[in-house]
């Protein structure tokens, strides 16, 4: 037999060879995984990957690992260039077979379970389902991708903590991403393990049988999710149709031909102060269920998923206006619950289970238990300190079926909340596992302008897919350096610490209001607005400009690698550019020197003028353009305060 030796390891070409006696095999963390698997022991020696020529699908139907086999083979063949052949059926010689899939039910006991094993004889990936394989060649070319021309003997094996790791993307709040952008996302979040998305949808459905909901929205199509669909089904994710169906409808009811259904057109109140409707259906109007059961009929033939996420979230304002007097006789909750039963009904009339936000009734534990014991409800909190414990013990006494959903805390941030996100995300797979959550949904919203670019969501989604899958091995996880090369590509670790510092710069204001962060409001409100606050938005913002610019110039040093590299160095330098301008912006708020403040004007005047193109620009490059004129004019009410 030949071999070569590269420093202390010895690489093995793959042919029919006695194993050599290993030595105590050792634990390390050399090879940089994502998420980090439960299990993985490394033995002496290296494999070379110039000695790999032949692929084996060991399965009583090898279709099934195909498409994993053809992605492996294309991930080998970028990186290091090799030329591997596909062969189906164990008949192979052994002198000739580099890599085996393998569906072994009997030796796996996990269903989404796998063992990747490299030895000096050849790489076996096995899994009980085509599920398990397809996780364990998403590990191998993660492996694979960091090594230049051999991998290192180990043994993996791994499976997941939550059955259902879930990514819920708002594509209702002005963005709408194209249908490349979010093929490249399921492609991204299925590497590291995601088995679930949902797109949060109000409005941006195109209905064929209300064409005025959408007509300016750039929606989403039926052929769309059709492609989709099937993408998302070759790499073992499930596209759960999610179409908010009582609360949040104030798009839909503001329209002539749908303003009847609205429970109120006047002010109601909620947690954070007034608002005035339309929100929400009025749950005693035929009308409103009629509604909700024509989307499903069009919406949800396009999916194969059998469950439906319908919201039903934040519906403050039921009970305050049309169904005042049903909801002093019954209560409000009853009333939110019948037309709950009556969506559920609904959908088991077409082979559906019901998904819920379940913030509506978590706090009237008495009518828990009426939930259909099929429906899944899904707790949801985006602070740090959010009660999934207490959450989880509710419904986990109730006997209900739930999920935690901790978000990305990218939205009303800019840049993202990084301390917040990560303990968030913790405390959700936390208190999931405690609880027996049988899903964890990372969400992702786009609250007042969507005005975060995708790749701020990066860190939220890695640390989410990380901490569900398994959170012992995960609960460390250097998350700075795990994006930056699995989410940005970049070896140097300096995009990733980039993301995760830029991130923390919400901190640096001194004050973190709820759900969001203060520099994100100074961008928001008026001037008068912002000077209201008082002493809480008093700070030295040339302290945050500091902050910003270290951050800021870890971008010189990034060596991102991916097909999108020169736009998501686009997409920061305009993060940056616009954190600055909020220090700038809070600086004229305070200033009292009138000179001073003239300068202050002229100079965010210009800067404005600068970015609006830029945002354009850069918005068009994964989104569509509906919403973009609403996303852009809220910032451009800001050049009301810079004139002269």
């Amino acid at each position: 037999m030949n071999f070569r030796k590269q420093g202390d390891q010895i690489l093995y070409p793959f042919t029919r060879i006695q194993t050599p006696v290993l030595q105590e095999a050792k634990i390390i963390s050399s090879i940089n995984l994502l998420p980090i698997p439960r299990q993985r022991v490394y033995g002496p020696g290296a494999v070379a990957l110039g000695g790999i020529h032949f692929l084996t699908i060991e399965a009583p139907n090898p279709q099934e690992l195909l498409f994993s086999a053809l992605r492996l083979q294309k991930g080998l063949r970028e990186h290091s260039g090799i030329n591997i052949e596909l062969i189906a059926g164990g008949a192979a010689p052994l002198d000739i077979s580099g890599i085996t899939l393998r569906i072994s039910p009997e030796k796996i006991d996990h269903p989404q379970g796998y063992t990747l094993s490299i030895s000096v004889t050849g790489i076996t990936i096995e899994g009980s389902t085509p599920n398990g394989v397809f996780y364990g060649v998403s590990t191998l070319l993660q492996i694979a991708g960091q090594v230049e021309d051999a991998i290192p003997c180990m043994e993996i094996s791994d499976w997941p903590d939550f059955p259902a790791r879930g990514v819920m993307l708002d594509v209702s709040r002005d963005k709408v991403p194209t249908l490349e952008t979010l093929m490249e996302l399921i492609d991204l979040l299925a590497g590291w393990k995601i088995n679930q998305l949902q797109l949060y949808t109000e409005n941006t459905f195109a209905y064929q049988n209300h064409p005025t909901a959408w007509k300016d929205a750039s929606p989403i199509t039926s052929q769309d999710i059709l492609l989709l669909d099937q993408f998302c089904r070759e790499r073992f994710v499930e596209l759960v149709p999610n179409q908010n169906s009582f609360g949040h409808l104030t798009n839909w009811l503001r329209l002539p031909a749908y303003a009847h259904l609205a429970e109120t057109h006047g002010e109601f109140s909620t947690p954070w102060g007034m608002e005035r409707g339309p929100y929400s259906l009025c749950p005693i109007d035929p009308g409103s269920l009629q509604l909700v059961e024509s989307w499903f009929d069009e919406l949800l033939p396009n999916f194969s998923s059998r469950m439906v996420n319908v919201g039903c979230d934040e519906t403050f304002d039921v009970g305050h206006g049309r169904s005042q007097e049903a909801a002093r006789q019954v209560g409000a909750e009853r009333l939110y619950l019948d037309f709950l039963l009556a969506i559920d009904r609904s959908l088991h009339a077409r082979g559906r289970t019901m998904q819920f936000w379940g913030d509506m009734l978590v706090n009237h534990p008495e009518i828990i238990p009426e939930v259909p014991g099929d429906a899944i409800a899904l707790e949801w909190g985006y602070e740090a300190n959010h009660p999934f414990d207490q959450r989880g013990a509710v419904y986990q006494s109730a006997g209900v079926t739930f999920y935690v959903c901790p978000g990305t805390s990218s939205w009303n941030s800019l840049a993202g909340r990084t301390d917040n996100a990560l303990a968030n995300l913790l405390n959700a797979a936390e208190n999931g596992l405690k609880h027996h959550a049988v899903g964890y949904l990372i969400t992702d919203w786009g609250d007042r302008g969507h005005w975060q670019p995708l790749p701020v969501s990066y860190l939220g989604f890695a640390a989410g897919s990380a901490y569900s899958w398994s959170l012992q091995a995960n609960r460390d996880l250097d998350i700075a350096a795990a994006i930056s090369l699995h989410a940005f590509h970049d070896p140097s670790g300096s995009m990733g610490r980039l993301a995760f510092d830029l991130g923390n710069v919400y901190r640096a204001v001194g004050i973190e209001p709820e759900n969001s962060s203060a520099l994100f409001w100074i961008l928001q409100l008026p001037l008068e607005a912002i000077r209201s606050q008082g002493e809480a938005y008093m700070h030295s913002f040339r302290g945050v400009l500091q902050a910003v610019d270290q951050a800021a110039r870890l971008l010189g040093k990034a060596r991102m690698e991916g097909r999108d590299a020169s736009l998501v160095r686009d997409e920061y330098r305009l993060v940056v550019r616009l954190l600055r301008h909020a220090c700038d912006r809070g600086r004229l708020a305070f200033e009292q020197d009138p000179q001073k403040a003239a300068r202050l004007r002229g100079k965010l005047k210009t800067d404005l003028v600068r970015i609006l193109p830029a945002y354009r620009r850069i918005w068009l490059r994964r989104n569509r353009p509906g919403g973009l004129s609403d996303s852009l004019g809220r910032m451009e009410k800001l050049m009301v305060d810079y004139e002269d």
